[in-house]
């Protein structure tokens, strides 16, 4: 399964936010160099966070995350 990043973020609450918000409306998501993160205090501009899912639901995750929040 091949997964596409459809959003990054330097900071590590905001990516696990994004991620429950894409889990909870049923995607798949990972996020890339989560755990280098986490050992830098959760910030760090050295460190971006990528946040992922598979291939074929990158368009509708990328489309939820644009729509306004309800």
């Amino acid at each position: 399964m091949k997964l596409v990043t459809i959003a990054t973020d330097f900071n590590l609450a905001a990516a696990e936010l994004t991620r429950a918000r894409l889990e909870a409306a049923g995607f798949h998501v990972f996020i890339a160099n989560e755990m280098a993160s986490g050992w830098l205090g959760g910030t760090s501009a050295a460190t971006l966070l990528r946040i992922e899912v598979p291939e074929a639901e990158a368009d509708e995750a990328k489309e939820f995350l644009a729509a306004p929040a309800e």
